[in-house]
């Protein structure tokens, strides 16, 4: 951690700290008086800071016991999952990775390269659905990787955690047929070229076209 006197700036620290997994669901955090010795804040700052923290749910504080973690990342991200369609999905990642290849043009350092051309390999070499899909989210979230931005990495994450629900262990194996799984990774191979070369205006069209054409097929397969 940081360190931050003001509760709001506290807040802001303990919370990425639950939401990273530095604390987990159940465990007490230190003590009031230990966070105001590591944020050299007054002891009432650091309550309000825990106040702030029970209004989102992210803490249970007990008198006379602690203050506690009441976040589970594993249950929300499949509460999420669960009430997500593909087709929402879909949408979110429409909003969200034209602007994530953006900036992984843009900071990639040669170890992402690296890394994105193993991931590519991977992918390319996946014969079924379901080691498809693997590969894919791990080709994904390594071009979310080479962004540097650890919110954008979390976020991935998180849509990943959606990607693989086994809600949609059936319509997978429908969408991703031999033909779509080529089609995927020549827009892959693509992409991974256009952000080893930093052209982000190609590598943004590539993810645009590479969206869209999983929109298309899902679709496809719905009214089929």
């Amino acid at each position: 951690m940081s360190r931050g006197g003001g509760s709001a700036n506290i807040a802001v620290e303990l919370r990425q700290q639950i939401l990273a997994g530095d604390y987990v669901l159940g465990e007490r955090l230190p003590p009031e008086r230990a966070l105001a010795v590591h944020f050299g804040a007054a002891r009432s700052t650091v309550r309000e800071a825990l106040r702030r923290l029970e209004e989102i749910k992210l803490v249970d504080r007990r008198v006379g016991s602690g203050t506690y973690v009441s976040y589970s990342a594993d249950k929300e991200s499949d509460d999420v999952a669960a009430a997500t369609s593909p087709l929402e999905l879909i949408e979110v990642r429409v909003a969200v990775e034209p602007q994530m290849i953006r900036l992984a043009v843009a900071n990639a350092k040669a170890h992402d390269l690296e890394h994105i051309d193993a991931a590519l390999s991977e992918v390319e070499g996946a014969t079924d659905a379901e080691s498809f899909s693997r590969a894919d989210e791990a080709f994904h979230l390594g071009l979310a990787e080479c962004t540097q931005n650890p919110l954008m990495i979390w976020l991935y994450r998180h849509l990943n955690d959606v990607r693989g629900h086994e809600q949609w262990h059936g319509s997978r194996e429908k969408i991703l047929t031999e033909t779509r799984i080529a089609e995927y990774n020549t827009q892959h191979r693509k992409l991974a070229l256009a952000i080893r070369n930093r052209d982000a205006e190609t590598a943004v069209r590539i993810i645009s076209e590479h969206l869209e054409k999983a929109r298309r097929d899902l679709l496809g397969a719905a009214i089929e």
